[in-house]
């Protein structure tokens, strides 16, 4: 897998001097906004999105600097919702990526414009480039990111999440929580990165994206399993919190063993959907196995 560090490495970089480049610079006003918006989204984080939409792209040749942008634009989403998760009136935490939440280095009011102005930048990066061969993919391109951040993706998985707190609910509910929440997003940066290319067969696109599917879950399930097992130090944000706030994880209702069961199945699942593909796809299956297996 040295090679595959070596590559999630130069993505990672990659990635950072991307933002770096289209986020606006603190020097320009509003100065605190943007500053806020900076702090928010570099210096810190997995990157596995980018590194999945770069997965997929290697698959239909897709030219690099449109795969910078989708990647850019689903960073810029996920730092916004980071931003906004972690405030008092949602997980209400003071620490990500091993340093203070957004919110605790400036305040709330900023925080929540950072939040809203990350949002806006995604799309305009997604409207304002060339993407793909025809308009009319790079308008089911933004279809495809629309969804996966409102209220039948990632932001509604986020109401469904703060409804239960406290409360009892079945594994399928859970499920589709995350599904929403987590793998949304997830799910997009693997389609995404594949349309920048060359067209896919259907099947084929079905396939990548149960793969997607399959490992948004895995990525949901190992967080739960890492909140019990790892402390502060390691995960770079508050360790036990879902426990502490009584919220419900594949942990609390499956046990922590047959989480890591769960785990395996899932990655065991979105390999079989990758076994139509030939080498390219290989990034894709080191990242299935890196998102089980990680750490932190």
């Amino acid at each position: 897998m040295s090679d595959f560090q070596e590559w999630s490495r130069t993505v990672a970089g990659e990635m950072e001097r991307t933002l770096e480049s289209l986020l606006p610079p603190s020097s320009t006003e509003p100065k605190r906004l943007h500053d806020a918006m900076r702090y928010a989204t570099l210096g810190g984080g997995k990157r596995v999105r980018p590194m999945l939409a770069h997965g997929a792209g290697l698959i239909t040749d897709a030219p690099d600097d449109r795969v910078k942008i989708v990647s850019a634009a689903v960073e810029a989403i996920h730092a916004y919702s980071l931003a906004h998760d972690d405030l008092p009136c949602m997980d209400d935490d003071v620490l990500r990526r091993g340093k203070p939440t957004c919110h605790v280095e400036f305040d709330e009011a900023t925080a929540l414009l950072a939040g809203d102005a990350l949002q806006a930048l995604a799309f305009e990066l997604i409207s304002s480039h060339k993407l793909a061969d025809s308009p009319q993919q790079q308008v089911e391109m933004l279809q495809i990111f629309s969804r996966a951040c409102g209220s039948h993706g990632m932001a509604g998985g986020q109401a469904i999440d703060l409804a239960n707190v406290g409360r009892q609910i079945t594994l399928p509910e859970l499920e589709f929580m995350h599904i929403l929440k987590t793998g949304a997003l997830i799910r997009a940066s693997v389609l995404l990165g594949a349309l920048c290319g060359k067209p896919l067969a259907e099947t084929d696109m079905q396939h990548l994206d149960h793969y997607a599917k399959c490992v948004g879950l895995a990525f949901q399930v190992v967080d739960d399993i890492l909140d019990c097992e790892s402390n502060t130090e390691q995960l770079g944000k508050t360790a036990g919190k879902d426990q502490d706030a009584n919220k419900p994880t594949y942990v609390s209702l499956m046990g922590l063993a047959p989480a890591k069961r769960f785990a395996d199945e899932l990655l065991d699942d979105a390999q079989k959907a990758l076994s139509g593909f030939d080498n390219r796809a290989d990034r894709l299956r080191q990242l299935a196995e890196f998102i089980v297996r990680r750490q932190h």
